[in-house]
C-alpha cells in the first residue's frame, strides 16, 4: 500500500493550490478518503472526507467553503482543492484511508501560506 502526496509549496494569501494523492497497492475505488493536516507545533485536523464513490463530501468548518475534495477512480487519485487560502492553513497535508489492517498514510506534502 502506497499513498503519495504531491502539489504542495508556497503560495500567497488568498492563492490557490491543487494537491494530489496517488494510491497504489489496494482497491483505491472501494475505500473512503481523508485528508489531514498538521500545522507548525500542532496536532493533527482532520480537513476533508469523501466517499468511495466521490459522492458524499465532508469539510471541517475551518474550510468549508474554501476547500474542495474529489477523486478520480479510474486514476486511484485523490485531490484537494485549495482555494482563499489563509496564512492558517499553512501546514503539512496527509492523505490517509482505514484499511482491514490499519490506517494508512501518505508522507505529506508542505503547505505554506505566507506574503
Amino acid at each position: 500500500v502506497q499513498l503519495v502526496e504531491s502539489g504542495g509549496g508556497l503560495v500567497q494569501p488568498g492563492g490557490s493550490l491543487r494537491l494530489s494523492c496517488g494510491a497504489s497497492g489496494f482497491t483505491f475505488s472501494n475505500y473512503n478518503m481523508t485528508w489531514v493536516r498538521q500545522a507548525p507545533g500542532k496536532g493533527l485536523e482532520w480537513v476533508s472526507d469523501i466517499n468511495s464513490g466521490g459522492g458524499s463530501t465532508y469539510y471541517a468548518d475551518s474550510v468549508k467553503g474554501r476547500f474542495t475534495i474529489s477523486r478520480t477512480n479510474a486514476k486511484n487519485t485523490l485531490y484537494l482543492q485549495m482555494n482563499s487560502l489563509k496564512f492558517e492553513d499553512t501546514a503539512v497535508y496527509y492523505c490517509n484511508f482505514k484499511g482491514v489492517k490499519g490506517v494508512y498514510w501518505g508522507q505529506g506534502t508542505q503547505v505554506t501560506v505566507s506574503s
